[in-house]
């Protein structure tokens, strides 16, 4: 049976992608830093394996693949989706506070993939990257842009590593999407043209991708709302 792990995948579009796949009969670990919102989802599906984990910290990455195979004995894909912003920018924003976020977008993804990829050489696996569109367009002085933009770059780097290997490498990026992103500035802006994804609505690009035939590599995904110019 397929097993996935899932980082921050206690809620938005990291929680969809894993309810999507327990509805499919998979086996699915998630990770989160904060153990009552990982409480609230496994009490919802007790059928997953919930890992408190910090992305920003190598050995919290090593430590949930660890104890995904553990628990279920294989490894087959990863979905590396922590990761928030700031909301703050180049020239007004705060250097101590983008330094978590780096850790987290950038690093987090890296360690993960590093300590995966033996199980997904295993399993001819997947690695999936949660993106955004921040990282394929140049925003003014957008430091979490910058992030993702990293992570564009990563996704490409691992495929040219893990490819022989028979591990396919996916970027999805979305446009804007109705999760919890956008609780440290009030909620997502309103008049937004087009409107946003869902988390739903992202999660089963996720979930298509991971589901292509063996030898069948999806480079990248990017979504947006119809209408909406990025």
């Amino acid at each position: 049976m397929t097993v996935t792990l899932i980082t921050g995948g206690s809620a938005g579009i990291g929680a969809a992608t894993a309810r999507q796949l327990l509805a499919l009969g998979q086996q699915v670990a998630v990770t989160g830093r904060r153990a009552e919102k990982l409480d609230r989802f496994s009490e919802a599906h007790p059928d997953a394996l919930t890992l408190v984990s910090d992305s920003a910290e190598p050995a919290d990455a090593q430590a949930a693949v660890d104890g995904t195979v553990a628990k279920f004995g294989r490894l087959d894909n990863i979905v590396a989706n922590a990761g928030y912003a700031t909301h703050d920018g180049l020239d007004d924003g705060d250097p101590e506070a983008w330094r978590h976020m780096v850790l987290t977008n950038v690093l987090g993804p890296a360690a993960l993939i590093r300590a995966a990829i033996p199980h997904l050489a295993t399993a001819h696996g997947r690695i999936v990257l949660v993106g955004s569109v921040a990282g394929l367009l140049h925003t003014p002085g957008n430091i979490y842009g910058a992030t993702k933009w990293a992570l564009t770059g990563l996704a490409g780097n691992t495929r040219q590593l893990v490819t022989g290997q028979g591990i396919g490498v996916t970027l999805v990026s979305p446009g804007g999407t109705e999760t919890d992103f956008f609780d440290p500035i009030g909620g997502a802006p309103a008049d937004r043209p087009g409107g946003y994804l869902t988390a739903d609505q992202v999660a089963a690009g996720i979930v298509w991708a991971l589901s292509q035939p063996e030898g069948v590599d999806v480079s990248t995904i990017t979504m947006r709302r119809i209408g909406s110019p990025v």
